[in-house]
């Protein structure tokens, strides 16, 4: 009897320690899970744009690594996990990133250049037989070129707020060639100029949602186009009314709603959003060329992006997109007759490519490859934000 009471002691005693080890690496198993928790806490709050807390810099789009964390054992009980590296993908296009950290500023020098051309032959007549045509041909060849500079400045005024103002300064160069075949053939070349300021833009962005439980965060905003640049009907004409120079703005104010939604998925960041666009009409009420222009409304446009961006290496990304925009006819009383325009489709392949030089500094280069046939060609842009 002695004997068994000392061989269960003996096993009780065993048991204890037993059950204090797997205490014990629960214990520490928890303190891992916590520590996972908050680095995964602090990563999805780098990658909705708030910044990670103690950060001295916001980070334009920021996905975790999430192999090493879920998709790796433990190093060991009680050994923290390593840190899982900050990937930033900077090179989605313009107006499609995260938010600026509350607090924080972002200046953006950028400069662009866009090309478009096009032909055009129009026949007023009559064909008799195939070659045989009795009227007037008229061909057109044009080749627009524009360079223009922008001072762009973010603040992060709330967590989820951001202010934004836009300052453009424009250089557009036009080459049309004419050819109007009649008795005789006539061709002429118009070279046309026009630099200044463009118009001046003021918007927001407002982040929507927190991004949590595998949805997309959602940001709306909202644009204001003034009309600071010189004016379609503002610049010099001959007495014919056909324009000696190039207007540097639209001559309208406009405003436009978006939405947008960013999605990270290790390591890409999936993006998109619509747009409405609204032209405020105008009363010109001016003498053009012998006619009377009076109230003129630009047409309105929807527009619809998609793409995504994927990060090389924490401070390589690239990313390929498609946005398009359908451009309603504008309305125009002229002589006291109102006309109405073409509708217009503008679409256009997407890619870029950005690199951190520092943790503060980024120099982004995007493309923009015309589809469409009211189009630009091409439009090339670079950007360089610094976070301060």
């Amino acid at each position: 009897m002695q004997k068994q009471v000392e061989q269960q002691a003996e096993h009780a005693t065993e048991q204890d320690r037993i059950v204090a080890d797997q205490q014990l690496q629960l214990k520490l198993q928890g303190q891992e899970l916590e520590n996972l928790r908050r680095l995964s806490d602090a990563l999805l709050q780098a990658t909705r744009g708030t910044g990670v807390p103690g950060s001295g810099a916001p980070a334009p789009i920021t996905i975790a690594q999430a192999a090493p964390l879920l998709g790796s054992p433990p190093n060991s009980v009680g050994e923290a996990p390593a840190a899982a590296p900050r990937v930033e993908v900077a090179s989605v296009p313009e107006g499609l990133g995260v938010l600026t950290p509350r607090g924080h500023w972002v200046v953006e020098p950028s400069t662009a250049y866009t090309h478009g051309s096009s032909n055009r032959l129009v026949f007023r007549g009559i064909e008799i037989v195939t070659g045989l045509q009795i009227g007037v041909i008229e061909a057109n060849d044009a080749d627009r070129n524009a360079a223009e500079a922008n001072i762009d400045v973010r603040y992060g005024l709330l967590d989820r707020l951001e202010l934004e103002a836009r300052v453009p300064y424009l250089y557009r160069d036009d080459r049309v060639t004419t050819l109007a075949q009649r008795e005789a053939s006539a061709t002429r070349t118009m070279f046309l100029r026009g630099y200044g300021p463009g118009d001046i833009e003021l918007s927001g962005r407002y982040q929507i949602n927190s991004g949590l439980g595998g949805w997309p965060v959602f940001i709306a905003g909202v644009r204001v186009k003034t009309d600071t640049g010189i004016s379609p009907f503002e610049v010099d004409r001959d007495q014919f009314g056909v324009a000696q120079e190039l207007a540097t703005g639209s001559g309208f104010w406009g405003a436009e709603a978006s939405l947008t939604f960013l999605y990270p998925s290790d390591p890409v960041v999936i993006f998109g959003g619509i747009s409405y666009f609204d032209h405020m009409l105008k009363h010109i009420d001016r003498d053009v060329g012998g006619v009377i222009v009076g109230k003129v409304d630009p047409g309105d446009s929807i527009g619809a992006n998609l793409g995504f961006g994927f990060a090389l290496n924490p401070r390589f990304s690239f990313s390929l997109g498609y946005k398009h925009n359908y451009i309603y006819p504008t309305k125009s009383v002229l002589g006291g007759t109102v006309q109405r325009s073409e509708s217009l489709q503008v679409g256009a392949f997407m890619f870029g490519w950005s690199f951190a030089v520092t943790d503060r500094i980024t120099i982004s280069n995007n493309y923009e490859i015309g589809t469409t046939r009211d189009s630009p060609d091409m439009r090339v842009m670079i950007r360089i934000p610094v976070r301060f």
